[in-house]
């Protein structure tokens, strides 16, 4: 693909939840403007490589609202409202409006699966296709297209000026974040695009806690995997593959947000991704205020995941020991708890009982990598102890 195809489909990506907002205030459904600028983007890919508008959103709202009345015209039984709305409208505010934020609060509504909403958020916000975001998920694209069509049907009837849950929105982006990448589209980076895109519609100080954090964690990305494809823990990373210039965003970013002192739960995360970040050496960790942070986390959210990964720091700053009475509270059915007492245990010097919770980490590993790297790691501590 050339950086000219790469410019224009990151152009109508952009472009993607502004046409919809024009098409809705001219008075045609969510569901249907979103079908309608669809296939607007698909006939974008196949001619602007050739000739690209001068006007690129004006040539999407036009060649959108053409569809929607071919597709209008095609309905008979709708012949009386097609000759109220058949005259293009003249350019008013409407053409100006920008309502990306209304379609994040729309695509996250509560009545929507966690599932749903994340794929109707890439496809209406983010202007991915179908095919991409069935790539992405690893599902058939019928599955997919299923998936897309119930969750329109769902939010068919909430109203486009509806006030919406910024918290909703950001937990959406993070899931989308968390997927990482797969097929030809980086939901990471896509995650990113969208989040930066929030924090220029909306002064909030858990938008920009969210967008430090992602910026923090995607900068060690280059150095989380072997040519191999082999997981590499934290502690082994080659920092030199940092990204730096993301990391000192990330933490631009997170600073200005702290100093509007309301801390909330992605402030609370990002300021711990830092702390990593700033580490020239594993060694040199700040495990102490992490441990900090990770209280001021607890605070806010009691989330068990949080108890979880405070335990291991804990078991850095305070010794292994300190770090299996943090874990001796939680419930064993936690993902990664047997992988983290693995861990705890090894480093007090239990290796037998290390090895075993390694290979049940294993058993239920989420992804391939995962479990390979934990397999590797009671096949280590087995081969130590019959050494």
């Amino acid at each position: 693909m050339s950086g000219a195809q790469v410019l224009d489909e990151l152009l109508l990506r952009e472009l993607t939840p502004a046409v919809i907002g024009v098409l809705v205030h001219r008075g045609v459904d969510f569901a249907t403007a979103e079908d309608a600028v669809q296939e607007a983007l698909l006939q974008a890919a196949l001619t602007w490589p050739d000739q690209r508008p001068t006007d690129p959103k004006g040539w999407l709202i036009t060649v959108a609202w053409r569809k929607f009345l071919d597709a209008h015209r095609a309905e008979a039984a709708r012949r009386d409202r097609e000759q109220r709305i058949d005259a293009e409208p003249a350019p008013g505010p409407t053409e100006t409006a920008d309502d990306t934020l209304q379609l994040y609060f729309l695509c996250a509504h509560p009545s929507l699966t966690p599932a749903s909403t994340v794929a109707l958020t890439l496809r209406a916000v983010g202007g991915l296709t179908t095919r991409q975001i069935a790539q992405a998920y690893l599902v058939p694209e019928a599955t997919m297209a299923q998936r897309i069509s119930r969750a329109k049907r769902t939010v068919s009837n909430v109203r486009f000026d509806q006030s919406g849950d910024v918290a909703t929105v950001l937990r959406v982006l993070y899931l989308v974040f968390n997927e990482g990448y797969s097929g030809d589209v980086d939901l990471a980076a896509e995650a990113i695009r969208l989040t930066r895109q929030v924090a220029t519609k909306i002064e909030h100080e858990e938008v920009a806690g969210l967008l430090a954090l992602m910026l923090l964690h995607h900068a060690r990305r280059p150095a989380r995997t072997r040519a191999d494809g082999s997981l590499v823990p934290l502690a082994e990373q080659d920092r030199s593959l940092w990204d730096t210039r993301l990391i000192a965003e990330g933490v631009d970013v997170l600073q200005h947000a702290l100093a509007r002192d309301r801390l909330g739960e992605f402030q609370a995360q990002a300021a711990i991704a830092a702390l990593h970040a700033d580490a020239q050496t594993a060694e040199e960790t700040d495990w102490v205020q992490i441990v900090e942070w990770y209280d001021e986390l607890l605070r806010i959210t009691k989330s068990p995941v949080a108890q979880l990964n405070r335990a291991v720091a804990v078991g850095e700053a305070d010794g292994a020991r300190a770090g299996l009475a943090a874990l001796a509270g939680l419930d064993p059915a936690l993902p990664r708890y047997d992988a983290v007492s693995a861990y705890l245990h090894e480093r007090d010097g239990d290796p037998v009982t290390a090895a075993r919770l390694y290979h049940d980490a294993a058993q239920s590993a989420t992804s391939l990598p995962e479990r390979d790297h934990l397999t590797r790691q009671a096949a280590r501590l087995n081969a130590q102890l019959r050494g």
